[in-house]
This record gives C-alpha cells, structure tokens and sequence, in this order.
C-alpha cells in the first residue's frame, strides 16, 4: 500500500466522507463575524456548545443574533459547560431565554468544583450547526481575543467552517448530545421535527469528524494523532495550547524525529495556568535531545489545537494533548485529508513559528534540578487528577 493509500485507509477507519467544503478561520477576527452570519440566515434550527461563553463586546454580537434568530421563529439551543461558562452574568441567560433560546448547563456546579475530581469531565467541545446546513468545529470558545490576558495581538486559535456530506454526523452528535443532557436533568423534550442536513454537491474534501466522550468514542482522537505519527515521513507542525502526551505519543515523537522527519511544536509561552505550563516543562528536554523543535508562543495567547503532517494531513479542534482533553472531557475535531487546505493552515503556522524563536535544547539539558523536579511534580499531579476524574490509565 502507498503511503498516500495508508494515510486514506487510516481517515476511512475513522469515519472520513468526501464531498465537502471546508474553511479555516483564524481566531475571533474570522470566526464571529462567520457565526453571525450563519445565525442571521437560520430559518429552521441552531445547535451551540461552548466551554466558554463570556459576557464581553464581541459575544454580546453572538447573543444579540442568537435573540433575533429565535424572535424570528428558529429553534435555538444553547449548551454551557458548568464550570468555563460559570461567570456568565444571570441577565445574559435571561435574555437568551425570554427571547425563547433553549439554554442547558453541561454538568452545573454544585459543590466547589475543586473538591469533586469527577468535575472534570467537562463539556470542552465548541461546535455550531445550522439549519443541519453548516456546522463550525474548532477551539475558538464566546469569549473576545483579547480577554483575560489583554495582550496587544489577539488570541491565536482556528475552527473550521464545513458543508457537505459530513454536516449528517454532525448534526446527529449535536442532537444526540442536547437529548442526553436534557434527559439527564429531567428537561421535557418537545417532539420537533426532523431537519434533513443538505449540503452543496460541489465539495472537494475528505474529511472526518473524531470526538471524544466517555461512551463508544473514549479514545478515538488520542487514535487519530497516534495514526498521523506513525505514518508521517517528512513534517509534523503541532500547536497545542495544553501539551501534556502520554508514553506513546511521546514515542511516536521520538521515532517520527529518528527517521528524520522534521517536527516543530508550539506551545503557550503566555499561560493562564501556570501550573499546567510547569507540567508540559517536565517533557521538553527529552523531547529536544530527540530533535523535536519546540517554540514558546508569546505574541499573544496560544489557545490553538491543530496539527498538520507532511503537508497533506489536518486537524482543527478542541482537543488538547493532555490527560484532561484525551481522558475525561467532550471534545471534537475535524480531520482533514487534503493539500490546500493543509498548506493554507501551515502557512498560518508559519507566521506562528516565525514569532517564537525555538527553546535551545543545550541551554534546556542544564536547566536547574530544582526546577526539573518541580516540573515533573507538577506533570504527576495532572495524571493523578485525571485518574481520579475517572479518565483511566495514561498510556
């Protein structure tokens, strides 16, 4: 089998369909004003989750179309995680249901989240669908670029927005996934009618749609990048806002550099979790004796999740590498088999990359021991949490 033909018959294997158009957006500058303008054309349906949904200048245009939309007779859902969208003020969801948005909690605190570890299994996943016509799947959460960490440039994260033959899965995950948590929380669920996805017949691209949850699908993403390892042979470019891998992937990394494929990773430089930072520090020196290339983003926030491998393969998600993101939390990406889009988004990294000198791997081996051992404490600390979440063994 061809290298070509290995890396179709591994995107088959997690559910790729043809036929489809797909558009990357970068951050909120790309991102909301796309919403906003699917949300103003719905006539029949809105599908939202979001880890985040912040009360600032940029979400209030969210809310405000997600108003409209319902006023104008379009059923609207909205789905929250309990713990990223805590902070919403009361008025922003009495807005949204007065209008007639339906608004549920994803697992609502309460108890102090910090002392149940089970409160990590979060719904982390940032997907929009549309009138089942369109659907948009990446990292970027209801939050403006520039908050919390007021840096001068904006947030640097992705999302994809996808029509074609795979907004049916998509749409059925979404509606699956409302019906559990209302369900769940003894919500009376109205008998709607069935919306057909329809799609343009002129797409292009191979794509699929990986998530994670804690049913059928507990480990299919952490699959899908331990298949794009193994088969890469000539690049892997990984940003990942939380890089904390397990044993294999750390593995994969190690071989893939050996046999002289050329891998460059970004990761945050400003971080709003410290603690999360010192932990992903305990990887690095094994990873630059390897010959992995590491770069420490401080531009602005690093909040992506994508990868692309040997310029033909992609991901955009919400999936961190980390024990919380591949373990415990709902997630979803798309995967992309096609080389424009691959070289668009490289491109994009580029200019990352660019941004971030690379950590020097010598300078790195003399690191303090202090140091050295703060990190892995930290590092062990993040597994454990995940062990008690109920996420299993990190392999």
């Amino acid at each position: 089998m061809t290298r070509r033909g290995a890396w179709r018959r591994a995107l088959r294997g997690a559910g790729s369909l043809p036929g489809n158009r797909v558009r990357l957006l970068q951050s909120g500058a790309d991102f909301f004003p796309a919403l906003i303008a699917a949300v103003d054309a719905a006539r029949v349906e809105i599908h939202l989750e979001t880890y985040i949904f912040h009360a600032d200048a940029s979400t209030l245009a969210v809310r405000e179309a997600l108003v409209r939309a319902a006023q104008r007779g379009v059923r609207v859902r909205v789905l929250i995680d309990g713990i990223g969208s805590r902070d919403l003020p009361a008025d922003w969801l009495a807005a949204l249901r007065d209008a007639g948005v339906a608004v549920l909690i994803y697992r609502p605190l309460v108890t102090g989240w910090r002392a149940n570890p089970h409160s990590l299994r979060r719904l982390h996943r940032k997907l929009v669908v549309v009138d089942a016509s369109v659907a948009f799947v990446g990292g970027i959460n209801l939050i403006d670029d520039f908050k919390p960490l007021r840096l001068p440039a904006p947030r640097l994260d992705f999302s994809v927005e996808i029509r074609g033959p795979l907004l049916a899965r998509i749409h059925a995950n979404v509606r699956r996934l409302w019906r559990l948590v209302a369900l769940t929380q003894l919500k009376t669920l109205r008998r709607d009618p069935a919306v057909e996805p329809t799609w343009p017949t002129d797409g292009r691209i191979r794509a699929a749609f990986v998530v994670r949850d804690n049913f059928a699908h507990r480990r299919d993403i952490e699959h899908i990048y331990l298949a794009a390892l193994a088969l890469a042979r000539e690049e892997i470019w990984l940003a990942n806002a939380y890089f904390l891998p397990g044993r294999r992937f750390r593995r994969l990394l190690r071989e893939a550099a050996a046999r002289g494929v050329k891998i460059r990773l970004l990761v945050q430089g400003h971080t709003d979790h410290p603690f999360f930072q010192s932990a992903a520090r305990a990887l690095y020196r094994d990873l630059l004796a390897a010959g992995v290339a590491i770069h420490e983003y401080h531009a602005s926030e690093l909040h992506a999740k994508v990868a692309v491998v040997d310029g033909c393969w992609a991901t955009v998600g919400s999936s961190n590498i980390d024990p919380l993101s591949l373990l415990t939390a709902r997630e979803a990406n798309v995967v992309v088999d096609d080389q424009p889009f691959a070289q668009e988004l490289r491109r994009r990294l580029a200019a990352a990359f660019d941004a971030a000198p690379a950590l020097d791997a010598a300078a790195w081996q003399r690191r303090p021991r202090l140091s050295r051992m703060l990190s892995w404490l930290a590092y062990g600390a993040v597994r454990a949490m995940a062990g008690l979440a109920g996420g299993g063994r990190w392999t």
